[in-house]
């Protein structure tokens, strides 16, 4: 039985104005909830959702926090970008008033199974394809979490037949009290968030709360090959590992070229390494993740199977853009830290011109120098990190400061010959350029698109 709340009459407060607090704030209010949302931007800078959120009867605190405002709450709810140690967040616990994350708050509203995933890199893909298979396997699905839609916004659509496939972050991790998927998976930890998390053993704590509230029925799905991650293998609800590496007493794991489900001590083939379109051996990985949590929530192997083979991949995850003039382009801005970089980089053989940069977030980019060396023939630097990132992988790789992306392809351009490919894989956060990895790496897709353009009319030009 799922833990609920009423709503009707309750002082509820909504930290943070971006997607997932507009979309709170909105929930609560249509069910009577006494709404107060606090935002540090001027309501210049938010009219038109200043206008929309007053229309639902939404009191407003705008242009910074007052801890008068926290303390005459029955219920906080900070959206993810607020960190957990806000003086104001901490000034209410010490007053015993609830602070929940947005997902600790829909889930007592969620109908249905729950399958949940996080994990320093891979999230977005391995959501993706689970939601792939089951609706292949016409279970009725819901997406929802830190892939892109508030899983508030869903979870009226949820009933007793549907399973919701929800990403998680730490950040809403962090402020959980009850949360608890049927399906949890942790797919690995590797150093990311350390310029809000205190150090990486905080952040691997904060992500394996993903357990905390798992039972003996429930399903813990972990990497065998990652020690970040495994090292939280919980006691109470079931353990299912996934391996690239080596054969799982219970799971899934990768032998030869057939990636084989062990359960019970009975095993079955799913399907062959190469029936998988997605690229790189993270990828397997992510694939593994997903078939597992598939199966358990009760999709047969001929079905998995065949969903695998038909997905193509998530936009902004190593994704072809173009070749032009013999020049393959790939968009991985969702590359967000060094690991994920790592990947994206041991995902091709090399003639790399590599695009880096960006918000720094407390990364090492020396872990970049070796597959550089190998793999790379230029690294182009742009945003704000541009000048640790040089200082980090100087005498590896030939590198250029060009400053913006735009800049950036038109260099790549000028220098890539044909077998080249010129990749996107920034190793950092969006913020100090864009207002997302998503509008990052749409800037990058519409600069390439206009030099395909360009190549074109030229080729037009010389065949007239």
């Amino acid at each position: 039985m799922k833990p609920g709340i009423e709503l009707e009459g309750k002082r509820v407060l909504v930290v943070g104005l971006a997607r997932t607090g507009i979309a709170t704030a909105l929930f609560c209010a249509a069910r009577g909830a006494q709404v107060t949302a606090t935002e540090e931007r001027a309501e210049a800078d938010i009219a038109e959702t200043a206008a929309k959120l007053r229309a639902a009867g939404v009191a407003l605190e705008l242009g910074g926090h007052r801890e008068d405002t926290f303390l005459a709450q029955d219920l906080i709810v900070p959206s993810p970008g607020v960190p957990a140690n806000n003086p104001n967040l901490e000034a209410a616990r010490n007053a015993k008033i609830p602070v929940w994350s947005e997902i600790e708050f829909s889930s007592r509203f969620l109908s249905g199974r729950l399958i949940a995933i996080t994990g320093s890199n891979g999230k977005t893909t391995t959501t993706s394809l689970i939601a792939h298979i089951l609706e292949n396997a016409n279970i009725p699905t819901i997406v929802a979490g830190n892939i892109g839609t508030p899983l508030i916004s869903r979870v009226s659509e949820t009933s007793d037949a549907t399973v919701t496939v929800a990403e998680v972050s730490s950040f809403q991790l962090e402020l959980i009290d009850k949360f608890r998927p049927d399906i949890g998976l942790l797919l690995n930890i590797t150093p990311d968030h350390l310029d809000r998390h205190a150090s990486l053993e905080v952040y691997g704590r904060a992500k394996a709360r993903i357990f905390e509230n798992q039972v003996e029925s429930d399903a813990a799905i972990l990497n065998a090959d990652d020690e970040g991650a495994a090292q939280y293998a919980p006691s109470r609800p079931r353990v299912f590992w996934f391996s690239r590496t080596k054969r799982v007493a219970r799971g899934i794991f990768l032998r030869d070229a057939e990636i084989v489900l062990r359960d019970d001590g009975a095993e079955t083939i799913l399907l062959r390494r190469g029936d998988i379109v997605l690229r790189g051996e993270h990828n397997v990985e992510n694939v593994l993740a997903a078939a597992g949590a598939a199966s358990l929530a009760g999709v047969g192997p001929s079905a998995i199977a065949s969903a695998v083979k038909s997905f193509a991949g998530v936009e902004h995850r190593l994704e072809f853009v173009a070749e032009i003039n013999g020049v393959s382009y790939y968009n991985d801005s969702k590359a967000t830290n060094v690991d994920a970089t790592l990947k994206a980089l041991d995902a091709f053989p090399g003639n790399l011109i590599v695009i880096l940069g960006g918000k720094d977030k407390g990364g090492d980019f020396t872990l970049l120098r070796e597959p550089l060396k190998h793999r790379a023939k230029l690294a182009l630097l742009i945003g704000a990190a541009s000048e640790k990132i040089a200082s980090q992988i100087q005498g590896a790789v030939q590198i250029e400061s060009v400053g913006t992306i735009e800049k950036a392809v038109s260099r790549a351009a000028e220098i890539a010959k044909s077998g080249d490919t010129v990749l996107l894989a920034p190793a950092c956060a969006s913020f100090d350029q864009f207002h997302n990895f998503e509008h990052r790496g749409r800037v990058f897709k519409q600069r390439v698109r206009i030099l395909e353009e360009e190549f074109a009319a030229g080729d037009r030009a010389r065949a007239s």
